[in-house]
C-alpha cells in the first residue's frame, strides 16, 4: 500500500466489482484492499453494506492442508479416547466412594477421613 495520500473517490462501477469478486470467493476484503490498493479497513466494508451484500462479512473461510487435516482428525480422536478414558476412571472412582461407604457403615470403622 502506498504512504500517506488525500482523498481517494472511487467509482460506483468500481465499488460494485470489488464487493462482487470478494461475494464470488476471487478475494478475501484484506486481498482485494491489498490488489486494488484501497485504503482504510472499513471502507470495503462500507461498500458491502451500502450494497446489501451483508451475508459476505459473517462469512469465514479456512483453508488448511492435507497434514492440518490429518492432525486435527488424530486430535480429535484422541480427546474421543481421553473423554472415554476419563468417563471410565469417574464410574470407578464414584464405585469405590461408595465401596468404602458401604464399608464404614457395616464394619463401623473410618477409612476415609472426614473433612473438617
Amino acid at each position: 500500500m502506498s504512504g500517506r495520500r488525500g482523498l481517494v473517490k472511487y467509482s460506483e462501477a468500481f465499488k460494485q466489482k470489488v464487493v462482487k469478486e470478494i461475494e464470488h470467493g476471487k478475494y478475501s476484503i484484506a486481498e482485494a484492499r491489498q490488489i486494488y490498493d484501497i485504503g482504510g479497513t472499513s471502507t470495503i466494508h462500507g461498500w458491502i453494506k451500502r450494497s446489501g451484500k451483508n451475508h459476505i462479512l459473517g462469512k469465514v473461510v479456512r483453508i488448511e492442508t492435507a497434514d492440518e487435516k490429518k492432525k486435527i482428525k488424530e486430535l480429535e480422536k484422541e480427546i474421543k479416547q481421553l473423554k472415554e478414558a476419563l468417563t471410565t476412571q469417574t464410574i470407578k472412582s464414584l464405585g469405590y466412594e461408595k465401596m468404602i461407604e458401604l464399608a464404614e457403615q457395616r464394619h463401623k470403622i473410618e477409612i476415609k477421613k472426614k473433612n473438617e
